[in-house]
């Protein structure tokens, strides 16, 4: 199993109608490829929220050729997208973890 991990930082100002666009359009696009079992989001607690509220969200695949199938094909164009509506209001960095039980 495979976890692909993007935490954001977003501004108090556009917080709510960002969530509401990445649970309504980005998460269902993602999910679209087929490249993901399932997902959570989750909010950073006990942190300091002086310049924006971090938000993590956590896509779960079955291997590596699907996280690489989805970074290769999908990826640009779904940032691009979200870039387009967001520009750099919304700053986002990204993990990627496997399993080792």
């Amino acid at each position: 199993m495979y976890l692909y991990n993007i935490t954001y930082l977003v501004p108090h100002d556009i917080s709510a109608s960002w969530l509401k666009w990445m649970k309504e359009e980005h998460v269902p696009e993602m999910l679209s490829t087929g490249l993901f079992t399932h997902h959570r989001i989750m909010q950073l607690a006990d942190v300091d929220e002086t310049e924006g509220i971090t938000f993590a969200f956590q896509f779960y695949t079955e291997s590596d050729s699907h996280y690489k199938k989805y970074i290769t094909d999908f990826a640009p164009s779904l940032r691009a997208k979200a870039n387009r509506k967001w520009g750099d209001q919304v700053v986002g960095f990204r993990t990627v973890m496997k399993s080792v039980q």
